[in-house]
């Protein structure tokens, strides 16, 4: 009897198995997959391709990088967002790996520069002078003013921009103020080993005390962190996004405003006007979702690509 019990079990078992393999693993996937190529559906259950001359270039939905292979932009198309996705060796130097998505974890609170003893190219640039130094490519690229609060530089005759902050050093007060300064230095700006040519910051004094660039190799963690505003709006022509990685670093999209800069590099490069190519930008322009949730964007990706249809590249 409890042989019997076992294998009526058993056997109920193996049919239960059986029938929801059928209805789970064949039923169900093809009916999805039925509804999947449904017209309207079934580009973005395909994965929203994009196919150039018969031969699939990419997605909308994914970022890429619109330069040279060394970082350099392309002047004949509009540029994505810096991305913070790329592979440790380094062969995709604008990020845009869907392979290896990745996010930045610095803060607002990421100010002060790591300045290597040896060797600058070595440097580990905080989130401020990250956001500094992007400013002023962009603004070099399309030829705006790229200044910023906060930051020593941003405009093409600018030489160098990063976080325009103080190490101050002193004794300190209740609230660990320092009111009375000995020594004041410019953190995130070297000191150039260059004698002819030494290394101005970007504020001769702070409360009665020479400003001086930072040493490379000393500890100046004793000093208050100041960070410096400076005169730049903050309504400045480079936006945001222009200077700041998405989350997931494979975004297409930009804002409107980004693109907004480009036109006139991308439309003298094709040799077309500026009002052919905002036409074009328009038209890959979506809205807020539902009307109100979110931005306007601009998708970079099917933008350029339809750019190359339209008004190809002659360079």
């Amino acid at each position: 009897m409890r042989m019997s019990t076992w294998i009526r079990q058993h056997v109920a078992a193996l049919r239960a198995l059986l029938v929801l393999t059928v209805i789970t693993g064949l039923i169900y996937p093809a009916v999805v997959l039925g509804i999947s190529q449904i017209p309207g559906l079934k580009d973005k259950a395909d994965g929203s391709l994009i196919n150039k001359d018969g031969k699939l270039v990419g997605s909308s939905l994914i970022g890429q990088a619109f330069t040279d292979g060394k970082g350099n932009a392309l002047v004949q198309y509009f540029q994505t967002r810096p991305s913070n996705s790329a592979p440790a060796d380094g062969s995709i130097p604008d990020g845009y790996d869907p392979t290896n998505t990745s996010f930045g974890n610095m803060g607002p609170e990421s100010v002060v520069d790591t300045l290597d003893p040896s060797d600058p190219k070595k440097d580990k640039q905080a989130l401020l002078s990250t956001v500094c130094s992007r400013s002023l490519a962009v603004a070099t690229l399309e030829g705006v003013d790229g200044h910023r609060p906060f930051c020593t530089g941003g405009s093409p005759t600018d030489s160098a921009s990063v976080g325009s902050v103080l190490a101050v050093i002193g004794p300190r007060d209740a609230h660990g103020n320092v009111e009375h300064p000995t020594k004041v230095i410019s953190i995130n700006e070297a000191c150039s080993i260059d004698p002819k040519n030494p290394t101005k910051p970007f504020q001769q004094a702070y409360k009665g005390v020479t400003v001086e660039c930072a040493q490379r190799g000393v500890d100046y963690s004793d000093g208050q962190i100041v960070p410096i505003r400076g005169d730049a709006s903050v309504d400045t022509a480079v936006p945001t996004d222009a200077v700041t990685a998405s989350g997931s670093g494979l975004d297409p999209q930009i804002s409107p405003a980004y693109a907004a800069i480009q036109v006139a590099r991308v439309a003298k490069a094709r040799g077309v006007s500026d009002d052919q190519i905002k036409a074009m930008v328009d038209s890959h322009t979506t809205g807020r979702a539902l009307g109100f949730m979110g931005e306007k964007t601009v998708n970079v990706v099917q933008l350029n690509y339809d750019l190359d249809s339209k008004y190809p590249f002659k360079g």
